[in-house]
């Protein structure tokens, strides 16, 4: 067994499984033994299962005897995001206030990873509700390639322990950027799908017409393996789209030749990090046969993520009404400002700032409709130390501000992949996003192995 098992690609790990010459519980058992050395160093899980990983390891082995495959997963090792409901394991979606609820049944994307052979290994870390801070009893996860640096928000267990080896792959969500940012920080691939092609049925609420639930892995391939098992319609989730699911791992090779790649021409206020990544992109497309276009994104782009906030705030508050403020006393500070913003709210208000997202919306799709993807940055501060993050502070402001890359395209709903591009002079790595049309999963994630195939920053490990 190859001594960096934990390493490998999540095809790869499937590959070797599939032709038997490792088994599930030699790789179950590898991760296990590394989360027990690594993991006290960066906390990314939440809850961890191993007897329970062990025993559906040793079954889905005894099925790979018997001559059967329940899928593209079997018996590969992951993990998931811990606003996903698990039948009979604690969910707590990082608040202490849900410390005892253990459901009843799996989470629609659970079902789905458990049908498709995977091996559960726990529940990973993140903050509060799902929203910008974890909670002050709850210890933050590290980043493992630097730990004077941001994670990311709010699925930072996710981006921690995929980066690590900790698991083949994850289960993140994004409402104004939380599978982006944190598989920026940690050197991911994280697909945010187009709203609605991945159920939310059982995912605990930040905002639910914001929520994005979607894969952060350690490239577009194995991104593209796990979408082809979340996505699709569900009768528990009646905003879950009965668009077909394609086999996004066989066109993963489609490339970017002759596609239409638009680069805004009115990008503001990012620095230089972020600008190589972006052009570091350019320049890879471009070898790849991509025709890049210049675009203008639409005036009202950047003040998107200025209603953001309110937006979330009154979702959050509708998510929330069981528990506060009738239990406001055990929220932290953050989650609890943003539920009092939303209960502040004007009905008049929050109609006037979804005419301005419906507004955004028609313009993003007459764009990329001109386009066939979009390279943007992830934030204009390519990578934020805990300091500087501590030092900008909170106010509506500033969040926004760095929000206004990832955000709108929470609000409009469309697609976004997100790709390492570079490394920081402390070691910490920058990335940027592809955007795509409404379920164009497949020509994103084709494109981003286009890059990947030209590119070796995905390859790059943190020094654990």
């Amino acid at each position: 067994m190859a001594a960096d098992l934990h390493y490998l690609s999540l095809g790869e790990v499937a590959r070797r499984l599939r032709a038997r010459k490792l088994s599930s519980v030699e790789a179950t058992t590898a991760m296990l033994d590394r989360i027990e050395t690594v993991d006290p160093k960066i906390r990314s899980f939440a809850t961890l299962t191993p007897e329970r990983a062990l025993a559906d390891a040793a079954r889905l082995d005894a099925e790979t005897a018997a001559g059967r495959s329940r899928g593209p997963l079997h018996g590969v090792p992951i993990a998931v995001k811990d606003l996903c409901d698990t039948k009979d394991i604690v969910t707590a979606a990082g608040m202490t206030i849900h410390r005892d609820n253990v459901p009843v049944r799996d989470a629609t994307v659970v079902e789905r990873l458990k049908a498709a052979g995977a091996v559960m290994l726990g529940k990973l870390q993140m903050t509060e509700g799902a929203f910008g801070a974890h909670h002050p009893a709850i210890p933050a996860p590290l980043n493992p390639w630097n730990a004077a640096y941001w994670t990311g928000s709010s699925s930072s267990g996710s981006g921690a322990a995929t980066a690590a080896g900790l698991c083949f792959a994850s289960l993140g969500s994004d409402t104004g950027g939380s599978i982006r940012f944190p598989s920026t920080m940690n050197g991911l691939t994280g697909l945010k799908p187009t709203w609605g092609r991945v159920s939310r049925a059982g995912v605990f609420a930040l905002a639910e017409s914001l929520d994005h639930v979607g894969p952060m892995t350690r490239s577009a391939l194995d991104a593209a393996i796990v979408l082809g098992v979340i996505a699709g319609a569900d009768p528990d989730d009646p905003t879950a789209a009965g668009v077909p699911v394609g086999d996004y791992a066989a066109a993963i090779g489609a490339g970017v030749r002759g596609r239409r790649i638009g680069v805004p021409n009115n990008l503001r206020d990012i620095d230089d990090d972020a600008r190589r990544a972006l052009d570091g992109a350019v320049a890879a497309m471009t070898h790849a046969g991509g025709a890049i276009v210049d675009v203008t994104l639409p005036s009202s782009f950047a003040a998107a993520a200025i209603d953001w906030v309110p937006l979330c705030a009154a979702e959050a508050a509708v998510a929330h009404r069981a528990t506060y403020p009738a239990r406001a006393a055990e929220y932290g500070p953050v989650l609890a400002g943003l539920l009092d913003t939303g209960l502040r709210l004007r009905a008049t208000e929050l109609v006037e700032m979804q005419l301005r997202r419906s507004a955004l919306t028609g313009r993003l799709n007459a764009l990329l409709a001109s386009v066939d993807l979009l390279l943007m940055p992830v934030m204009g501060v390519a990578a934020w130390s805990l300091e500087a993050l501590q030092a900008a502070g909170r106010d509506p402001e500033t969040v926004a501000a760095r929000l206004k890359y990832t955000a709108p395209f929470d609000m409009s709903g469309h697609p976004t992949l997100t790709l390492p591009g570079g490394m920081t002079r402390d070691g910490v790595p920058i990335g940027f996003q592809i955007v795509g049309s409404a379920f164009d999963e497949a020509g994103l994630l084709a494109a981003g192995h286009a890059y990947q195939q030209s590119t070796d920053w995905h390859l790059k490990r943190p020094p654990l």
